[in-house]
């Protein structure tokens, strides 16, 4: 959990500045279409003042430059450059003008990159105004760039040019997804050049450029898109305008929510889209029920190691458990997994005290539950929120799980040792399959692409996926045999690498279907290419 007070002054202020080479590659578009007036709604200290004078803009009339911190906007004033600084808030600077028709013939900048609990109240406020003035969908997990670019996208005049440095996050993060359709909507063609490296020093956050191009006439279709990766800093010797000629443009409303459709070639998207539709491959809520695991509100007191349970006599409220990695090595978690990671010292015990009260509890246990009570847990939200605040709510337990988490692609786990799981985990129901046949049809090459496409990964590479997103997955519907269970848990707890493992998956769960080899080949080119990038560069070990 990320707390307030151990976040660096920069890092609330999302002071990542732009360095010289990208801010020159950015003006040096905008300056293309002889701008007149250019706005720069983050300057920080005037790393794009210094990257317009050096492009060159004859036609400019004026610079309006907005920057929060007194010192940076004192700094970029200092550099000389003809421009209006102004310091302040620029959320609170663009609704106050929202009024006016828009202004400005281009955009650029690198806006701050901060989440949104991490806003002041006044600043969260104005968030959410950007979003209701447009009739857009608010999320408080929405971070301060998202709505910055909204607001710099209304300020220009139709047929104006918005060039930035944004996140990586933005193809496919949800709180992202009404600026994505906000671009969509507004623009005529938006480019995202992609890099395979962090272009940020003391962050492991990716960012991509966005340049997108207003629309001059009414809205109708949607915005045609493009997406080039690009490997390093050298890819910037070569102009915008360059990769706006080169770029394989399609229609923004082959795109659905999401942007990561665009990362694949026009075949790919085509055979990803005819193998959705086929016989034999379904979404997964259609063959599953998915729910979060279980919310203890302090799981470093609900569970624990043996040791812990021997110590307070906590035998009785006790209950096999799993819900991390190093729990689940293979596929199937039974009570030799259980007895393993029991034997490792690992926590798999699940403490469920209902609602007994206090006083009828043995010593030891009470001893235990001041214990959690002197660590002031009671006045966790989840926690304060039920009372007895030791009273676990919604327990039970599910065929199938899955880890929230995963490096290569998910997978799910036959749930054999009846083992409770928590919230780093999910609770899977299937519906009209068998458990251990969703197990092993989950693990292919086209489930793993599509998770990549429907998931979200921040800094570190890790794929993550929540409910909503898990039922969008496409999952082949097949019988397999006890055998394909048991050489698939092996396979997997031998750490075979994820490239063979999908092949021999393949075989035997898309084959059978009518999926071709070749077909099979393509699928997992793809997996692997946003696998990688996913990992910036592939780092990682080849572990599934």
């Amino acid at each position: 959990m990320n707390f307030l007070a151990s976040q660096t002054p920069r890092k609330l202020r999302g002071g990542y500045y732009t360095t010289p080479d990208v801010a020159v590659f950015l003006a040096g578009w905008v300056a293309e279409a002889k701008p007149r007036r250019i706005l720069e709604p983050s300057c920080g200290d005037g790393a794009f003042l210094d990257a317009l004078a050096k492009v060159g803009c004859a036609k400019i009339e004026s610079i309006t430059a907005i920057e929060i911190d007194p010192a940076e906007a004192a700094k970029a004033k200092a550099r000389g450059i003809p421009s209006k600084v102004h310091s302040e808030d620029f959320l609170a600077w663009f609704l106050r003008r929202r009024t006016r028709q828009p202004e400005f013939d281009a955009v650029l900048g690198n806006p701050p990159f901060v989440r949104y609990q991490y806003l002041d109240a006044g600043t969260q406020k104005r968030s959410e105004a950007v979003f209701r003035e447009f009739g857009l969908e608010f999320t408080r997990h929405t971070n301060a760039w998202v709505p910055f670019v909204v607001a710099s996208l209304a300020m220009l005049r139709p047929g104006g040019r918005l060039a930035m440095v944004v996140p990586s996050e933005l193809l496919h993060v949800l709180h992202a997804r009404s600026l994505r359709r906000f671009l969509l909507q507004q623009c005529s063609r938006v480019l995202v050049i992609d890099p395979d490296d962090i272009w940020f020093d003391d962050t492991l956050q990716g960012v991509v450029l966005l340049l997108a191009e207003k629309r001059s006439g009414p809205v109708g279709r949607l915005a045609d898109v493009a997406i080039r990766r690009v490997k390093d800093r050298t890819a910037l010797a070569t102009t915008a305008s360059e990769y706006f000629r080169g770029a394989d443009f399609f229609p923004g409303s082959v795109l659905n929510g999401k942007w990561m459709l665009g990362l694949l070639t026009g075949a790919e998207r085509a055979l990803f889209a005819r193998l959705g539709a086929q016989t034999g491959v379904r979404r997964f809520a259609e063959v599953a029920a998915v729910d979060v695991g279980i919310v203890t509100g302090a799981n470093r007191f609900f569970l624990v190691p043996d040791a812990v349970v021997d110590e307070y006599g906590l035998r009785r409220w006790a209950h096999p458990m799993f819900g991390r990695s190093e729990h689940v090595r293979g596929v199937v978690y039974d009570r030799a997994a259980h007895e393993e990671n029991r034997r490792l010292g690992l926590p798999t015990n699940f403490l469920w005290f209902g609602d007994l009260p206090l006083e009828k509890m043995p010593p030891s246990v009470r001893q235990y539950i001041r214990s959690g009570e002197a660590e002031d847990l009671p006045s966790r939200y989840k926690c304060r929120i039920r009372s007895p605040w030791y009273n676990v709510p919604s327990v039970s337990l599910a065929p199938v799980g899955m880890l929230k988490r995963s490096h290569h692609f998910p997978r799910l786990v036959l749930n054999r040792a009846n083992a409770y799981t928590t919230d780093t985990a999910y609770r899977i129901t299937p519906n009209g399959v068998r458990a251990a046949d969703l197990v092993v049809g989950f693990v292919n090459s086209l489930t793993a692409l599509s998770a990549e496409l429907e998931g979200r990964h921040y800094g570190g590479g890790v794929l993550e996926l929540v409910p909503s997103e898990i039922e969008k997955v496409l999952v082949p519907v097949g019988r397999y045999s006890p055998i394909a269970l048991n050489t698939l848990d092996r396979s997997v707890r031998a750490g075979v690498s994820a490239a063979e493992l999908l092949a021999r998956q393949d075989e035997l769960v898309l084959n059978p279907l009518g999926i071709e080899p070749k077909y099979c080949e393509t699928l997992t080119a793809a997996w692997l290419r946003l696998r990688d990038r996913r990992w910036r560069g592939g780092r990682g070990t080849d572990q599934s």
